[in-house]
């Protein structure tokens, strides 16, 4: 395989990592002083919001270890996906795997940076509020989706298992 998929997979998450900072750094340092609430639609607000945990503020805590310890895991699973990405064999993985290494280095970024991810993002229908999120929590999810998707969905090839349970029963 070529170096093709790592080059395109590469740019995409700096790409995802340069807008997410970019949008963090506009809203934080440009619209949000001093920090307020901006309602856009009836359903889509700007808020300020840290979380020092991972998605929702699962694993938060105020000890000073759990940002590197959360940011080093984050960087391990960042090499993991660097070495799918240079086995990518389509586009969509291509893609996925993009959006997510950028989004969690965008996302490591502010862990070193500020000691939490600041999220800004807040989608709410009748008074209920999804967690606030970022540009990079979005490129992590859409990625995340797109390779469950991916594999759900891809037809076997040529001489490969459907994955079907009758596949290992012998016909008589």
């Amino acid at each position: 395989m070529t170096a093709k998929p790592l080059r395109y997979g590469l740019i995409l998450a700096f790409a995802v990592m340069a807008l997410d900072q970019l949008t963090k750094w506009w809203v934080l340092e440009g619209l949000m002083q001093p920090p307020q609430r901006i309602i856009l639609t009836p359903f889509f607000n700007l808020v300020s919001g840290w979380n020092r945990g991972v998605s929702f503020g699962m694993f938060s805590s105020d000890s000073p270890w759990s940002g590197w310890i959360l940011s080093l895991l984050a960087l391990g699973i960042v090499a993991f996906l660097v070495h799918l990405l240079r086995k990518a064999d389509c586009r969509h993985n291509i893609i996925a795997i993009g959006l997510i290494i950028g989004g969690a280095i965008g996302n490591v970024i502010d862990r070193l940076v500020h000691g939490a991810v600041y999220d800004f993002l807040d989608i709410h229908i009748s008074g209920h509020h999804w967690p606030a999120f970022n540009v990079a929590d979005s490129g992590i999810t859409i990625g995340a989706v797109i390779l469950v998707l991916d594999s759900l969905l891809r037809k076997p090839e040529n001489g490969e298992s459907s994955g079907s349970p009758n596949d290992s029963v012998e016909k008589t």
